[in-house]
């Protein structure tokens, strides 16, 4: 893709940028004047009760949907002015991880780490299955004994890296993770969210971690965004989060953490 004159595509601009975002679907306003910026080689987690919107904000940056108002920029690009075909470009520097894996069950792990690079890369066979092996090595998995299972021989919290590394596989410059402890039991939830804290020490990846999970944003997140009826109430650090006075922020602290 080419700068478009505005500073579109500079290695400074935010990975993510959302300035006054608004949508509505089936007649209900499900994000009104939604601003944020992710920059890079950061983790922001956004919280939020069921229907408040955290999907739909990935879907967004996606370009999935389009706002009806408000423009979102992903790597300094500004989506609504982007070809088809320049969204197909800056997705492939976009991992996503969804919240049931949505790993291809016909296929051993093996293959579905490799999915992203036999269709994005040009990497002959060998090199693809040694960046499996290592990529799988990156999520702690033995990749001899995981790379001939398929999904269903997993265990969820398995699943779930597996889902990772082929997100991670080849190597993109963002991760998107769409309730990632979700229907996990507390040590593999555990596991996850220190995986995704490695991730980000050590791959230097941007995340956007959208939970309802109080907890695990708390831990993995540098910053984290509050989505209420449609609206950010707050967005700053954990620490600042339980020390603010709002008192929506403190009620859903409350119910989030002694619930």
């Amino acid at each position: 893709m080419t700068d478009d004159g505005n500073g579109a595509g500079e290695r400074d601009e935010p990975m993510v940028r959302a300035e006054n975002v608004t949508l509505s679907l089936g007649g209900r306003r499900v994000l009104d004047g939604v601003s944020f910026e992710l920059t890079r080689g950061e983790s922001l987690a956004i919280l939020g009760a069921s229907g408040s919107g955290k999907t739909t904000l990935l879907r967004l940056v996606l370009a999935l949907a389009e706002p009806d108002e408000g423009e979102i920029w992903v790597a300094g690009y500004p989506l609504s002015r982007c070809s088809f075909e320049d969204i197909l470009k800056l997705r492939r520097d976009i991992g996503m991880v969804f919240q049931g894996s949505a790993l291809f069950d016909s296929m051993s792990v093996l293959e579905n780490v490799a999915f992203p690079l036999r269709e994005y890369t040009d990497l002959p066979d060998p090199e693809i299955r040694e960046r499996v092996h290592e990529t799988l090595r990156i999520v702690d998995l033995d990749p001899d004994q995981v790379e001939h299972q398929l999904p269903a021989e997993l265990s969820g919290g398995m699943q779930k890296r597996v889902a990772i590394a082929r997100a991670i596989a080849p190597r993109p410059d963002m991760l998107l993770f769409d309730e990632p402890t979700g229907g996990l039991d507390p040590i593999t939830t555990r596991t996850i969210n220190e995986l995704i804290v490695k991730l980000r020490e050590e791959l230097g990846v941007s995340a956007i971690v959208v939970t309802h999970d109080i907890r695990s944003a708390l831990h993995t997140a540098d910053r984290v965004a509050l989505l209420h009826e449609g609206r950010l109430v707050f967005v700053g650090t954990p620490a600042e989060m339980k020390e603010s006075k709002d008192d929506y922020v403190q009620e859903f602290l409350g119910e989030a953490l002694f619930t």
